[in-house]
């Protein structure tokens, strides 16, 4: 088999299938290598997004929609809980599907996707890439391109093969396990977050509605935190005082990098998008919206330089990713430092306070401002990333 292509996006998640689509429609031709044998699996994420960041790449559909939330609780140490006022709503997603449908919107425009595929290399002549090697089927191919999009998750190999620094410290390296409960009893519209010494020190805990008494049940916390204690432990003694009777569907357990965005996200004929870039916002752990932004960018600078014929035009994509979300992420991940080595009386603390604000003003923004009342400097880049 002998392929010749414009853009090879390596990795079907959702950044990987935005990038193709995106890229194909910009008029490239465009190949997507994805190295399981469905798109989609397996799930390793909490799955819950915003209605404003989905509808600007694909319209809401029931078939992927486990469930409609309206708000979020968050839960204090001592018991207390508040729950912020919010603008709009969000989904619990049924990954699945959602990711499926993604590369079918990518294949619409054009590109190609063959699963099965994985990627051992790159491929090189007089010293340049021109290309990856792959095993597609058990077969050795070589398939070349103008423009290699690395979707292919934390630290991606990919990266490293182009000579991009991509490892995640270890300082920002979120521990992180999830299991998918059922037959529980929860309210369907409410994402509930925990915080603690005793739950999910430095990090926190989730539970996300995904209806008919189902729900994931997560965590994440720092490595080092899970050095004395692992996440899988912290989440089953949670899961076993809260829900004893529940049904565990599925578990699984990763990394996840709460970091800035990395410091170098294009080389040569290389970008790198999506986790394997870092844009995952790092107070929240979540990269599905985040990294099909960074997915739609690439792909459009990506098509915009295989017209060009100017791999410069490539750094384009760091410039705009710069401008769209890099500085607010910069701005998160300082809050994230800030707020991860509060301990109990300080998180009780904050709710107590949040709980003083007026409930019509008791907003996310609010309560971060609250929890960062001693922090000045803070306090204004709180306010440029709620106000923007």
């Amino acid at each position: 088999m002998k392929f010749d292509y414009d853009i090879i996006v390596v990795g079907a998640g959702p950044a990987g299938s935005t990038a193709a689509r995106y890229a194909a429609s910009g008029g490239a031709k465009v190949l997507m290598l994805e190295k399981d044998r469905d798109v989609g699996y397996p799930v390793r994420c909490g799955e819950a997004v915003s209605h404003e960041g989905v509808v600007q790449f694909i319209k809401p559909d029931p078939k992927w929609i486990a469930s409609t939330v309206t708000k979020f609780r968050l839960v204090a140490p001592n018991g207390k809980s508040v729950v912020p006022k919010l603008d709009g709503s969000g989904y619990v997603l049924e990954r699945r599907i959602f990711d499926y449908e993604l590369a079918k919107l990518a294949a619409n425009e054009g590109a190609e996707v063959i699963t099965k595929a994985y990627v051992y290399d790159l491929l090189r002549e007089d010293g340049k890439i021109v290309g990856v090697k792959t095993l597609i089927k058990d077969k050795q191919t070589e398939i070349r391109a103008k423009v290699i999009i690395a979707a292919d998750g934390v630290e991606s190999r990919v990266g490293k093969w182009a000579g991009i620094d991509t490892t995640c410290h270890i300082k920002d390296m979120e521990s992180c396990a999830q299991m998918t409960l059922s037959g529980i009893h929860m309210d369907e519209d409410i994402l509930e977050f925990y915080f603690g010494d005793n739950v999910s020190p430095g990090g926190y805990l989730w539970v996300f509605p995904k209806g008919n008494g189902t729900a994931n049940v997560g965590i994440g916390l720092s490595v080092e935190a899970a050095k004395k204690k692992s996440a899988i432990r912290f989440l089953q003694e949670f899961v076993d005082k809260k829900y004893p009777h529940a049904a565990m569907l599925t578990h699984i357990a990763g990394g996840v990098p709460c970091a800035k965005t990395n410091s170098e996200i294009v080389k040569g004929n290389v970008i790198l998008v999506g986790d394997a870039a870092h844009q995952v916002n790092p107070v929240s752990g979540g990269g599905i919206i985040s990294g099909m932004i960074g997915g739609m960018i690439g792909g459009q600078v990506a098509a915009e330089t295989v017209q060009r014929g100017d791999l410069m035009h490539l750094q384009e994509y760091a410039r705009q990713w710069q401008k769209r979300l890099g500085w607010r992420h910069e701005i998160f991940y300082n809050i994230k430092e800030a707020i991860s080595g509060f301990h109990d009386e300080t998180l009780n603390d904050i709710c107590n306070s949040a709980l003083q604000i007026p409930e019509e003003k008791r907003s996310l923004g609010g309560i971060f401002r609250a929890a960062l009342w001693n922090k000045p400097s803070l306090i204004l880049d709180v306010a440029k990333v709620f106000v923007s």
